[in-house]
């Protein structure tokens, strides 16, 4: 691993919070690490599990879920089912072999831009730590 070295982030965010924290924060100007790539969905409950393994094969460090707060769902109960679905996926990578390191979750609400900047920061470190993932990544077949 180079000196230099930046990892990769994919960020799943909710349209109604996590996507609203990190606008307030762009808009305040909030300096954060910008290896962020951005996905906005409608909620974090809409996140395949899929979704994260597909973003670490295609070759992301790590991947960041966002979402509204427990009990402040716009769609009710969708943060419930991520918080479930994703825990689990995160032990499954645990057992496969993956860095915990590589996934994070978070709540962020549309009024905390400076929480924001701390989950992105921490999970940027902790991608770093962790070094370029190679595990998923498809491998060219020489027929």
């Amino acid at each position: 691993m180079s000196a230099d070295y930046e990892p990769n982030i994919v960020a799943f965010l909710c349209n109604w919070c996590s996507y609203a924290g990190a606008d307030l924060a762009g808009t305040s100007r909030v300096h954060y690490p910008a290896n962020i790539q951005v996905i906005r969905v409608m909620c974090s409950g809409r996140v395949n599990p899929l979704y994260v393994m597909n973003a670490l094969q295609q070759g992301a460090d790590g991947v960041l879920v966002s979402g509204c707060h427990p009990g402040d769902c716009h769609y009710m109960e969708g943060n419930f089912y991520a918080r479930r679905r994703l825990g689990m996926l995160k032990d499954l990578m645990e057992f496969i072999g993956v860095d915990p390191r590589r996934f994070h979750m978070s709540w962020v609400s549309a009024s905390e831009g400076h929480k924001w900047k701390e989950v992105v920061e921490k999970t940027v470190e902790d991608a770093r730590e962790a070094g370029p993932f190679e595990g998923f990544r498809r491998r060219q077949i020489d027929w």
